[in-house]
């Protein structure tokens, strides 16, 4: 791979890619699903960090593998190269489908939901598919004006949020001591419904490899992707323990439980009604950021995809701009019909179930290729080895325990996406470029 294009996405756009996919939809919305079976505030800001740290041992994870095989494609080039193409098939077929194209129709849903909140007679849906069909457009235009465009929102959003948590301390009337540690907190660490709440976090920390799908559109990849990872992981786990520390100090709970506008109801208690529609209309438009980065992520899987299966090399064919527009306009097509057959809390957890056995398998996948391909050259390795590793599995093993158990149905859509994958991967002959990566 050339690691040397001068036009390609600059470090800053691609940690701008990170956060931007990473803050989207989860970290407005979930709060209120959490509130359903932790009725504490010390353990769900615990729930926040851990999901930090663990998206950050991921990340670390993902910065060697992707350091040392920098190709765009993410979980699809990854497994392919550490265990079999058939796992790889398999991981861009769960990235097509659950990583991008419904995260995309949830973030959509939401925009919806806090247009339709903020004003009522405006159709929810209506916004949702017109966001997604705006955002298509322009990811027909040139990579440099994508980054471009990705920078400009994912700035605005940082600064939303810093906007809405500096407003909530010094506006606000906030009750910090709900965020003391309790009798009966240990006990809720233990329950299902926690492993449950750890999985929406995790959804909301989802996005923490965006710049390990694009990296072969990037300036000195070997040097810039583990940056990005690092630089965006952290900086939004700050972001989100601060915003959901401000949700829960300043909103009533029984306002925000099982809801999906929690910011926009925490921002009408902070800055009252006419002060928290403005700001529930900013959140929504921060959402533009999140399902430009997804789209633009997803797409360049598909495209990878299409110069290694022959069945599906139409996905790899760019328009005068080089943007793969048949990609596009299937990503657009099937996140809208995602969007518009499922509800918001069925999306989330079928996305995140299959999500979660791609990343573990990636970060297996580090201890796995030291053990097998010792001498093969890493330009970064990650810290703390093997902790790392083993943390992110644990969890994710523990996270996907609960998940099979309280949501059955949802795990067997997971399957049933899986089992298209294994047919499409047996009907698709391989082109001479899947030998050579």
């Amino acid at each position: 791979m050339d690691d040397n294009k001068p036009n390609g996405i600059s470090l800053a756009a691609a940690t701008a890619i990170v956060i931007a996919s990473m803050v989207g939809t989860g970290v407005f919305t979930s709060l209120g699903f959490q509130l359903d079976g932790i009725p504490s505030g010390f353990p769900i800001i615990v729930l926040w960090l851990i999901g930090g740290v663990v998206s950050l041992c991921g990340a670390f994870c993902y910065a060697e593998l992707g350091a040392m095989m920098p190709r765009s494609g993410g979980e699809y080039h990854l497994l392919a190269k550490a265990y079999h193409p058939l796992l790889g098939f398999l991981a861009g077929w769960v990235s097509i489908t659950a990583g991008f194209a419904a995260p995309i129709a949830a973030a959509a849903l939401a925009f919806g939901s806090y247009v339709h909140g903020i004003w009522p007679l405006l159709h929810a849906q209506h916004f949702a598919t017109g966001l997604v069909l705006i955002v298509m457009l322009i990811q027909l235009c040139h990579v440099s004006f994508i980054g471009r465009f990705q920078l400009g929102f994912t700035v605005m959003k940082i600064v939303l949020i810093v906007v809405f948590v500096v407003g909530a301390l010094k506006i606000g009337h906030a009750n910090w001591a709900l965020l003391m540690p309790k009798p009966g907190d240990g006990a809720l660490f233990q329950t299902k419904p926690y492993a449950v709440s750890l999985v929406y976090v995790m959804y909301a920390y989802a996005g923490w490899n965006g710049a390990a799908y694009v990296v072969g559109e990037m300036r000195n990849a070997r040097r810039n992707l583990p940056l990005a990872l690092i630089f965006g992981t952290l900086g939004v786990t700050v972001l989100y323990v601060a915003l959901n520390a401000v949700f829960l100090v300043s909103a009533p709970w029984p306002e925000m439980k099982g809801k999906l506008e929690v910011a926009l109801t925490a921002a009408r208690s902070i800055f009252g009604q006419s002060g928290g529609d403005a700001m529930g209309a900013l959140i929504a438009l921060g959402l533009v950021a999140h399902v430009s980065a997804m789209m633009f992520s997803g797409t360049r899987v598909m495209r990878v995809i299409g110069q290694d299966a022959l069945l599906l090399s139409f996905l790899d064919r760019p328009n005068r701009r080089d943007a793969p527009w048949i990609a596009v306009v299937i990503m657009t097509c099937t996140s809208l019909g995602l969007m518009l057959t499922q509800t918001f809390d069925q999306l989330l957890i079928y996305i995140q179930g299959l999500l979660l056995i791609s990343s573990l398998l990636c970060v297996l996948a580090v201890p796995w290729l030291r053990w097998r391909k010792p001498d093969l050259a890493r330009p970064f390795r990650v810290p703390l080895y093997p902790l790392t590793p083993l943390v992110f599995a644990l969890v994710t093993l523990w996270m996907l325990f609960a998940l099979v158990y309280s949501r059955p149905t949802e795990t067997a859509w997971g399957a049933a996406t899986l089992i298209i994958g294994v047919v499409l991967y047996f009907l698709s002959p391989k082109s001479r470029k899947a030998e050579e990566h």
